[in-house]
């Protein structure tokens, strides 16, 4: 396994929270990785999620993993698993992620070493700040070319793609309100699909995408 220096011990850390951990000591510690992430050092416990976010959170885990594996695109993970998008950057667990067939060398056991060619995060109220300013950052910088944003609550889905340049741009849905999936080619997801309740069946949505 590749690794990761270790980030020295900070100064009024979170209560509760070890402090000075090396990223190989986080991913080998005692019990499970549940609901944690790992920042500067810190193991930091992630905002509780709601139903909502676990409702939509499953609907598109559910179509991603079997557009995927429809087409034998890669591999399909989920939260508590580990992203590691550079050596200088936090360890994180992001909602759903992917990995292309061609970098799967870069999958280990318990976690990613690299940017995933996708990642999704369902917004909490309490992860709000978090998935928009410090992963947003981090996911650019460490290369992740695709990121959605998707907040239940607000009804709200952002989806940003990496361009040449290194910097996240908005990508639009279009007039029917589908967005497209660069890096999944050919998947499609209407938008207001996100808010239905209750949310369309998986069967349905893969006679629309022609799968089944």
């Amino acid at each position: 396994m590749t690794v990761i220096a270790t980030i020295p011990g900070m100064v009024g850390g979170v209560p509760g929270t070890e402090v000075g951990i090396s990223y190989e000591a986080f991913l080998n510690r005692p019990g499970d990785l549940e609901h944690v992430e790992w920042v500067q050092g810190k193991v930091v416990p992630m905002s509780p999620v709601s139903r909502e976010h676990a409702d939509v959170g499953l609907f598109l885990l559910s179509l991603i993993k079997h557009y995927v594996e429809a087409r034998d695109l890669g591999a399909v993970l989920f939260e508590p698993f580990q992203m590691k998008t550079g050596p200088d950057l936090p360890g994180r667990a992001p909602d759903i992620l992917f990995v292309a067939k061609a970098n799967l060398e870069r999958l280990h056991p318990l976690f990613l070493e690299g940017p995933g060619d996708l990642v999704v995060e369902i917004i909490s109220p309490g992860s709000r700040a978090v998935d928009r300013g410090e992963k947003f950052f981090e996911y650019e910088q460490g290369g992740v070319p695709e990121y959605w944003l998707i907040d239940p609550q607000r009804q709200q889905a952002e989806f940003y793609q990496r361009g040449a340049d290194g910097i996240y741009r908005l990508a639009p849905v279009d007039a029917a309100g589908r967005y497209t999936s660069r890096v999944l080619a050919g998947l499609w997801l209407e938008v207001d699909w996100l808010w239905q309740r209750p949310l369309p069946s998986l069967v349905g949505v893969l006679r629309a995408w022609r799968l089944i």
